[in-house]
């Protein structure tokens, strides 16, 4: 019996880990380079502090979407209230809202973005915020997006 429980625990313990070990990136740059070399779409968050926590307690911390999002996505995660950011990278947070049409915080668009002779394009798919329903729903929602054309 007690083996049962401590197979039972270390199991749990895994998924738990895995769900806390997401590597968000937080520079563009690299975040572009590792979604083309990896042929994944970036999923962008646009975040600054004293938002809602919904979405990353319901959604992002869950087991199902650690799983899901490294098979499908490059995470990014823009803090727009990051006060140890320069002015420019400030700059290029807000530009980067304003051209995903970001209205609401936090909120996740989806993209990929090619360079080429120094100058970035930007591929929108689409965005999503916060809904309840939990995180298996919001990854058929995610799907959708990032699937549309299949």
């Amino acid at each position: 019996m007690t083996k049962k429980i401590l197979i039972l625990l270390f199991f749990l313990g895994s998924i738990f880990m895995q769900a806390q070990n997401l590597v968000w990136k937080t520079n563009m740059t690299d975040a572009i380079a590792l979604s083309n070399e990896q042929k994944k779409p970036m999923l962008i968050l646009f975040t600054a502090s004293g938002v809602p926590e919904n979405l990353q307690n319901e959604i992002f911390k869950t087991p199902d979407f650690a799983v899901w999002s490294r098979d499908n996505v490059i995470l990014v995660k823009l803090d727009l209230s990051d006060s140890t950011a320069d002015e420019s990278d400030r700059e290029q947070k807000l530009k980067l809202k304003s051209a995903f049409g970001v209205e609401d915080l936090p909120e996740v668009c989806f993209a990929s973005a090619s360079i080429r002779k120094n100058k970035t394009t930007f591929s929108a798919l689409g965005k999503i915020a916060y809904k309840p329903g939990g995180a298996k729903a919001w990854i058929a929602e995610s799907n959708a997006i990032l699937h549309s054309s299949e």
